[in-house]
Formats: structure tokens, sequence, C-alpha cells
């Protein structure tokens, strides 16, 4: 599929997406959304990491196309929020890990974008919320179910419910980032994460994943059941094999993802 509002970058095993409509500040509209179904779906077994980001230095994503949702109607808007929460749980599900570098807005949409990502760092310019009330309607791309995950219950009715608009300092001081970094360093230590992430067992990261997404909403029987079996997975795997033996011999371990 050819992309009119994605950008992909392949630096070697990491895959920059970004998306781009600069006109409307990188905001989702169905063409976007299926153009970023098609490439999460078709993702390249060579990517180890994903880094999501937006073009320009404005906007990461405004939130989603208001001139597109200005005319739907009741099923119309359900199919809508479907697509675009589909889009969002496969990001959120994919076996790799996931980083947002968040380059200014992240309104709507955009913050939830950022939110199905494992790991958000922004900009000092960076912006979020959750501001469709002011419109009329609810986050529509799993919003509420999200961020009351990752800043408890309060703090994401406060900012659903009047919508406001928070800085990167309090996206920070309330847990929806992990760190906050000038403008033209973000990029840098976007990848910089990434390499941290390539030098260990690709195999044990996804293990990993899968424990803390899976395990989030069961009771702590059950979670911890979970990671006990993938844990035992992990020794079924050659990079078990070569990272025990690499530490016991002092030599950095290669992985293979085997």
């Amino acid at each position: 599929m050819e992309y009119n509002f994605l950008k992909i970058e392949r630096k070697g095993a990491i895959t920059v997406m970004m998306v781009s409509a600069p006109k409307s500040l990188n905001a989702l509209n169905s063409a976007v959304l299926k153009e970023m179904d098609d490439f999460v779906s078709h993702l390249d077994e060579s990517t180890r990491v994903l880094i999501v980001t937006g073009d320009g230095e404005k906007s990461f994503v405004a939130g989603a196309d208001i001139s597109e949702m200005a005319h739907l109607g009741e099923q119309e808007g359900f199919e809508f929020g479907r697509l675009g929460a589909q889009v969002f749980r496969k990001i959120e599900t994919l076996p790799i890990p996931v980083i947002a570098a968040v380059n200014g807005f992240a309104l709507g949409g955009g913050c939830e974008l950022a939110m199905a990502c494992d790991i958000r760092i922004a900009s000092s310019n960076a912006k979020f919320g959750q501001p469709e009330v002011g419109l009329g309607i609810i986050p529509g791309f799993s919003g509420t179910y999200r961020l009351p995950k990752l800043v408890g219950q309060g703090y994401a009715k406060e900012m659903i419910y009047t919508g406001k608009v928070i800085r990167a300092d309090e996206a920070l001081r309330i847990g929806l980032v992990n760190a906050v970094y000038e403008r033209e360093e973000l990029m840098g230590k976007a990848l910089e994460m990434a390499e941290r992430m390539l030098a260990n067992a690709p195999l044990a990261i996804s293990a990993a994943k899968q424990s803390i997404n899976e395990g989030y909403d069961l009771d702590a029987d059950a979670a911890i059941a979970l990671e006990n079996k993938l844990f035992g997975k992990c020794f079924t795997t050659q990079d078990q094999k070569d990272g025990m033996a690499a530490f016991l011999n002092k030599q950095k371990a290669v992985f293979n993802g085997k």
C-alpha cells in the first residue's frame, strides 16, 4: 500500500512511523487510520523497536479530524471510533516495544495514540489532553480505558470532564510520560532508548510485554501464573542459553531472537 499520510524510516532494527498531514497538524481521519492499520499489520519482521512520532515541530497528532466527524451519524460515529480503537489496539499488542516520541500537540486521538504505545517521551513544548466533551462527544479511540490506567481515575476524570490540556511537565508529574526533553533532543533520545532495548533479548522483551499487558487486568494469582508460564518458556530459547553463558564467561551477549 502506498502511504500518503505516513513517512516510514528504517534505521537497522528500529523503524520510525511518522504521521504526516501537516496542514491539519497530523489529525487522524479514516484515510490516515487505514494507512496506519496497513502499516502495523504488515510491519517488517526485522523491526525490533517501533518509534511513533508526528511530522513537524508543532504537533504529534492534534486529534481526530473534526471536519470528517462533524457529518457522522450514530452508526458512522460508532464505526469511526471502532476503526481507531482497533488500530491502536494493534499497536498496543505488537510483540515489540513501541515508543511514542511526542513532539507537540497530543490531543484527543493524538493522546490516545500515544497511550497505546508502551512508553511515552515528550518534547518540552508537548501538550496533552482529551478535550472531546467540548465538541459534544467523548474520547472514542479507547481514551476512557487507557487514561485512568496511566494516571488514575481521579485525574483522568478531571482531564476528560473539563477537557483541560496539560503541558509536558504536568504530564511527567502525573505519570503520563516517562521523560521530557528539549525539542531538538527528542528523536535522539527515542533512538537512544531503542538502542538500549536492542541490546537485550528480543524474545524476553516480547514475553515481558505480554506478561505486563495481559497480566494487568487479571487478579494477582492469574497474573503471577501467567508470568510463571512465560518465565519458563524463556528457558526454551537459544537467547536464554546464549545470554547466561555470556554472563558466566564475562562476555557481552549477542542475541538472535531464537
